[in-house]
């Protein structure tokens, strides 16, 4: 899959118009280090990546092809903060955890090459991390529903569903309350308890097909979401038995079946690793709260939203508008947005608190190269939050040139006002 989302990427032109044309990136923070490497340079990071994909899924070369993959493609995501997405940090995860997995000792061109390499078994460790990563995505996206705007007023369904009214058959029911209602409760009961039932052998079946119908109306519906009802299609089968994987494998042209007795061993499981894993599962399980640390509603200031598995939950936009000025004199300076930022760039920017600071500090050093002495950055930014009517999003009289980065959070941000 993320071969196919590679291509993509090609296909489309993305690398261009994410990586090589914008004159500014918004970096996360402690990470400015990471750059662009140009055009030529983007362009043979993702063809590294490509074939570390490639490599990947025949198991040629599988331990190195994994180290580069995770490191590439972090090192892509790092770049800039407005291609954030959700299921970009899944595969960064899932990318990081089969450094560590045995995933090519089986089916794989190293033990066609390396016959010595080959293995029948695994400790259940190699798969139990991977069903705890899913249940993760699932169970946090489920709690994230949890939420007043999403239970009480079916929003955003009720502002998405109607664009769907073209659609055949369904296309009427589109406008329907009721609808918006549906989708929101059930969405919420999916993510809070599918993977229990996928645990369990006597409704994996069906628990499965709910999950292909499910993502692939999200799909239907929502196509912006891109690659991940896929992913999340293809990574459930992780949930289903060896036996039940052995059936399938059994369809491929080269494979040999597993041996009543192996003749070697299974490995033990490294007890060593075991803090290691821990610790890995314990930040997994932190993380997605860490908002809780930030006052004001989550989904107004945004503090701790990216990294908890908040998928499609709100409808927010919002208009930023710029002023230098100088102190050396009354000259003020209005900013255009676009000679410096792309229009995705924009959007993303102007409801995120973090990515406004982030392009003041830019415009005060861009305008300070262009003679302006001591520059002052102000903003007034409107944001309008899941169909309410737009407000004032942060203090229009801050000096954000002036203002610091950091984990804490920013006063300048003002109350949601409901």
């Amino acid at each position: 899959m993320m071969l196919a989302s590679m291509l993509r990427f090609w296909w489309y032109g993305w690398i261009d118009t994410l990586y090589v044309e914008p004159a500014f990136h918004f970096t996360y923070w402690g990470f400015g280090w990471i750059k662009p490497l140009g055009a030529t340079g983007m362009h043979l990071l993702f063809a590294v990546l490509t074939l570390a994909a490639l490599s990947i899924a025949l198991g040629f070369l599988y331990r190195l092809a994994t180290v580069v993959f995770f490191l590439a493609f972090v090192y892509v995501e790092l770049i800039d903060v407005a291609t954030y997405l959700n299921h970009y940090y899944f595969v960064s995860l899932v990318a990081f955890l089969l450094i560590w997995l045995p995933a090519g000792r089986h089916y794989s061109l190293d033990v066609v090459f390396w016959p010595q390499k080959r293995r029948e078994q695994a400790p259940f460790i190699a798969v139990g991390i991977l069903r705890f990563q899913m249940a993760v995505v699932y169970v946090f996206a489920g709690l994230a529903k949890l939420h007043p705007d999403w239970l009480l007023k079916a929003l955003p369904m009720s502002i998405w569903l109607p664009a769907k009214s073209h659609l055949p058959i369904v296309g009427p029911y589109m406008y329907h309350p009721y609808t918006a209602y549906l989708f929101s409760w059930f969405g919420a009961v999916y993510d809070l308890f599918i993977v229990f039932f996928l645990l369990s052998g006597r409704t994996r079946a069906i628990a499965y097909g709910f999950v292909v119908l499910f993502h692939a109306a999200t799909a239907l519906f929502f196509p912006a979401i891109g690659m991940f009802p896929y992913i999340m299609i293809g990574s459930s089968l992780i949930f289903f038995s060896a036996g039940f994987h052995e059936k399938l494998l059994a369809y491929l042209p080269g494979y040999q079946p597993v041996s009543t007795f192996s003749a070697k061993p299974a490995p033990a499981f490294p007890h060593r690793l075991t803090p290691l894993i821990a610790l890995y599962m314990c930040a997994q399980l932190i993380i997605p709260f860490r908002y809780l640390l930030y006052p004001g509603p989550l989904f107004w200031n945004e503090e701790g939203y990216r990294f908890s598995w908040r998928v499609m939950l709100m409808e927010k936009s919002g208009v930023a508008y710029f002023r230098v000025k100088s102190a050396a004199g009354p000259a003020t300076y209005e900013v255009n947005n676009a000679e410096f930022l792309t229009p995705l760039q924009e959007k993303m920017m102007s409801t995120q608190p973090d990515m406004i600071l982030r392009y003041a500090h830019f415009l005060a050093k861009e305008y300070k190269k262009r003679g302006v002495v001591d520059p002052a950055v102000q903003a007034e930014v409107y944001v309008a939050l899941n169909g309410r009517h737009s407000a004032l999003f942060i203090d229009s009289t801050v000096n954000l040139a002036a203002e610091r980065f950091s984990w804490q959070h920013y006063a300048w941000v003002l109350p949601f006002n409901k």
